[in-house]
């Protein structure tokens, strides 16, 4: 806006401005004003796009890059050349990323032409993963027809909220995989080979039934705490010739089938390897080797074991065993107390050098109960929310129960297995050996 002077010429206010300032000592800050301004005249649209603080990409409907700014280049450690035309936006994502892209990011914004703010992570050329937050909108033509698709990405590193939106993205994308993958595993053709995979792996993980074993009750239960997965309990009663009868029980790491897997080599190895030694510490020593052999590396595996060896005598029978890291067994005597066998400090079988079993021997008079037991029983929780139930509260459940035989002992076990509904997370094996009073 102009002003008139008195000779009728008209100087602009900002001028006058200036020169006041000339006159009060300011021609460093006309000068540096001077200067901004004359730098952004200077400044390029492509220049703007490539060092904008934030990454742009446009890309073709198929997801194809076909532009991206120097920024979002240098974020992740790629060139134009490496992406213009050679990957897809999906391709910069995790795993996870590209699972939510595909099944909410990619749908929603086909719906409504733009999403804004979407919590998603980048995976750099070498690796790293960098979250952001992601406005994508679809660029139409004179008809409206879409054309393209322009994407905004802004570095969400130092953002708590940002950190807080995209753990929310993340639990959707694991919540989508799992909903995906429950998905597929319901679809009817998927279900008819996993039900025969499932059945052929349960008949070589158990024994049909228990053998006779002549002045010995043997029973047993396998309690899964899910239908859907196989799980790696395991346990096995066999004789070794004469009067005297091999057996086991333990537990794998892991479900699924690569522990079926696991544990059908488990019980095959330690049925072999009994009859060559029955020392039930060579017997889990051969089963270390075998596991150690067998899973190295990224696919190293390990198991808990109890093997033991029962041979009759009269009217008794001598019982030999050893663990590898498995909970101590618990002995019901015929004078109706129980004792817990001193088995702890045996090694994890199958994942440390230089391992070491504990031994324990013992004789089951008439009346006396050895019972068996993997960590599912003691890792299960009282009820919801609730603690778990400790070694020491199932001695105290076997005080009262003894001595009861070991079919007695199974039934009781299998009711308080019930009692605990939901708060058994993990699958039990029960094997129990009687020698039954006379």
């Amino acid at each position: 806006m102009s002003k008139t002077s008195a000779d009728g010429s008209d100087r602009d206010t900002k001028a006058d401005a200036g020169a006041h300032a000339s006159d009060t000592g300011g021609e460093d800050v006309d000068e540096a004003e001077l200067a901004q301004f004359a730098a952004l005249l200077e400044d390029s649209t492509q220049d703007l796009y490539d060092n904008a603080p934030c990454g742009y990409l446009s890309t073709m409907l198929d997801g194809r890059i076909a532009k991206v700014n120097a920024t979002l280049c240098n974020w992740l450690g790629y060139t134009d050349e490496q992406l213009v035309g050679r990957k897809r936006f999906a391709d910069l994502l995790t795993v996870g990323g590209k699972l939510y892209h595909e099944t909410h990011f990619a749908p929603l914004l086909a719906m409504q032409q733009q999403v804004s703010g979407i919590a998603l992570e980048l995976k750099g050329a070498d690796g790293r993963r960098l979250p952001v937050l992601v406005t994508s909108v679809v660029k139409t033509g004179a008809e409206g027809q879409p054309l393209l698709i322009r994407t905004t990405i802004f570095d969400a590193r130092d953002r708590r909220s940002y950190e807080k939106e995209l753990l929310r993205a993340r639990k959707q994308a694991e919540q989508a995989f799992t909903e995906a993958e429950e998905a597929r595993r319901t679809a009817e053709a998927e279900r008819a080979r996993l039900q025969q995979v499932v059945s052929i792996l349960q008949k070589s993980l158990l024994p049909p039934a228990l053998p006779p074993v002549p002045g010995l009750e043997a029973a047993a239960y396998y309690h899964p705490a899910s239908v859907d997965e196989i799980g790696g309990d395991f346990y096995d009663l066999f004789p070794l010739g004469g009067e005297r009868w091999g057996f086991f029980l333990g537990d794998v790491c892991g479900k699924g089938p690569e522990a079926a897997a696991v544990t059908s080599l488990v019980r095959y190895t330690l049925r072999a390897a009994f009859l060559v030694d029955p020392d039930p510490i060579h017997t889990l020593t051969a089963l270390d080797a075998a596991l150690t052999e067998r899973y190295t590396g990224e696919e190293m595996t390990y198991c808990t074991a109890i093997a033991g060896t029962v041979t009759r005598t009269g009217d008794k029978f001598a019982v030999a065993l050893a663990s590898g890291g498995h909970p101590p067994p618990l002995l019901l005597r015929a004078d109706g107390t129980a004792q817990i066998l001193p088995t702890r400090g045996g090694s994890l079988i199958g994942a440390l050098p230089n391992v070491h079993f504990a031994p324990a021997s013992f004789t089951l008079e008439p009346g006396d109960t050895l019972l068996l037991y993997t960590d599912g029983l003691t890792e299960a929780r009282t009820k919801s929310g609730g603690p778990r139930y400790s070694e020491g509260e199932l001695h105290s459940f076997a005080d009262r129960l003894a001595p009861a035989g070991a079919q007695a002992s199974i039934n009781a076990l299998m009711e308080l297995l019930a009692e605990f509904g939901d708060g058994l997370e993990d699958d039990t094996a029960l094997l129990a050996l009687g020698n039954p009073a006379a």
